[in-house]
């Protein structure tokens, strides 16, 4: 995140981007219209079809026998249907429709920027003095060797130290500062970003990420660019420092998120990590199941009320915009003091099918069975001896009580002048549209975050 200054001037890079965005949106609607005036019939009968054999494999995934076999059966007939249609066109202007949409999607993000992402207190920071950038070289398949990360962290004076089988990162960590770093990094996954950031702040010193895991969702938060992976070791130059938030739960600290629940209980299973697809088809229909049984998790609500039983817990360092259950979505800002809270529960008789449709269409807000609030502080108990917890994507078996909380601003974080922010998308259609045309028009967006 760079520093605000005002409105900041739009470039023509981005001016490029909003053009693009409304145009290739423009340009879906105009086809889903021609489309549907040309396939009045067709058209429509596609999307149903294709929204028949992602909820029938869905159905699927949670029964065993017989149903399953009609469950995949309904599927592959309603993709076969499809392909059969008399007129491939309709087919065809769907996958068009879909590839703009993404194009859209994109550009907008490009376009919007950080000007839409709320505004964060930072200051400007001269070069680290001592900076050690710590690397998992396994962590991402391989991402430290592939960006070349340790010759990036000697052009910029940082000592690398590259973490071997058998080494303790923390004891690493540890004696890198009592070395006299006064900033240090971590290029992996955020299951070692936490652990390092959790040294950073017992000490006081600066922190730098650098996105060289998976997913880096920690990164994505921060405004990183997490396909440029060694511009992040810019934030041991000049850079701009912020303090943000960190979570724990007992003694263990994250910097994303801990998951109960369904998800929890299937990354458990050994053969997850080989085969995820097998894996959850083994083990849904014991957890979602018809007859099933909701899993034991009670937590309280802000109102004193108690939730009973819930099938998915998220729990997360600062509230997400969570529009599904795949990914958990994006955070607005890290430094709001509070917990996110959300839990979704299923009754398996009715609602498997809208929760299906739900997280298919990108709302599971609107799920029956969702509920979200923030917390600083959270307790969830259970009569299981042991609980299913995905910590920062680490599975773990925790006993219960788990007690997380919020540590407000305990972490000193810097990124590079010239990382391109967190791109917060407005709610609602209009107010994108409206934000893209201010771009595009050389006017600022900053006032728009914070209506």
């Amino acid at each position: 995140m760079g520093i605000d200054s005002g409105e900041r001037p739009i470039s023509t890079g981005r001016r490029c981007a909003a053009a693009l965005a409304l145009l290739a949106f423009a340009c879906a609607v105009a086809i889903v219209a021609v489309g549907l005036a040309r396939h009045p019939v067709a058209l429509p009968l596609a999307l149903v079809l294709l929204a028949v054999a992602v909820m029938a494999a869905w159905w699927a995934l949670v029964r065993r026998g017989v149903r399953r076999v009609v469950g995949a059966a309904v599927a592959v007939a309603a993709l076969v249907a499809i392909a059969l249609l008399p007129d491939a066109m309709p087919l065809v202007l769907l996958a068009v429709v879909i590839g703009l949409v993404v194009v859209s999607t994109g550009a907008a993000g490009v376009a919007i920027g950080r000007d839409l992402a709320p505004t964060a207190h930072v200051r400007k920071v001269e070069p680290a003095r001592n900076g050690v950038l710590l690397m998992n070289p396994r962590s991402g398949g391989g991402k430290v060797a592939r960006f070349g990360l340790v010759d990036a962290a000697r052009r910029a004076g940082v000592t690398p130290v590259v973490l071997g089988r058998d080494d303790d990162l923390r004891a690493l960590a540890e004696q890198a500062v009592a070395d006299g770093a006064d900033v240090i990094g971590m290029a992996g996954g955020d299951g070692s970003q936490a652990l390092v950031a959790d040294v950073a702040r017992q000490h006081d010193v600066a922190f730098v990420c650098v996105p060289a895991g998976t997913r880096n969702h920690f990164a994505l938060d921060l405004g990183l660019d997490r396909d440029d992976v060694a511009a992040a070791v810019g934030a041991f130059g000049s850079a701009v420092e912020r303090r943000i938030d960190l979570a724990q739960l007992g003694d263990r600290v994250f910097v994303n998120n801990a998951s109960l629940g369904v998800y929890a209980t299937v990354v458990q299973s050994q053969a997850y990590r080989d085969n995820k697809l097998t894996t959850a088809a083994r083990l849904l229909p014991d957890l979602l199941g018809p007859g099933t049984e909701p899993l034991d998790l009670r937590l309280a609500r802000p109102d004193g009320s108690t939730v009973t039983s819930a099938d998915v817990v998220l729990i997360s360092n600062g509230a997400y915009r969570l529009r599904s259950l795949n990914g958990f979505g994006t955070r607005a800002r890290l430094d709001t003091g509070v917990l996110g809270v959300v839990t979704v529960t299923v009754d398996r008789a009715l609602d498997l099918p809208t929760l299906i449709a739900a997280e298919v269409a990108g709302r599971i807000d609107r799920f029956r069975g969702y509920e979200e609030w923030t917390a600083p502080l959270l307790e969830i108990d259970s009569g299981e001896p042991l609980v299913d917890v995905g910590v920062d994507g680490e599975a773990l078996r925790l006993p219960a009580p788990l007690r997380f909380r919020s540590l407000p601003g305990v972490l000193r974080v810097r990124t590079p002048v010239d990382a391109p922010g967190g791109a917060v998308m407005p709610a609602g259609l209009g107010k994108v549209c409206t934000a893209l045309l201010r771009v595009l028009t050389g006017k600022p967006t900053r006032k728009m975050a914070r209506e």
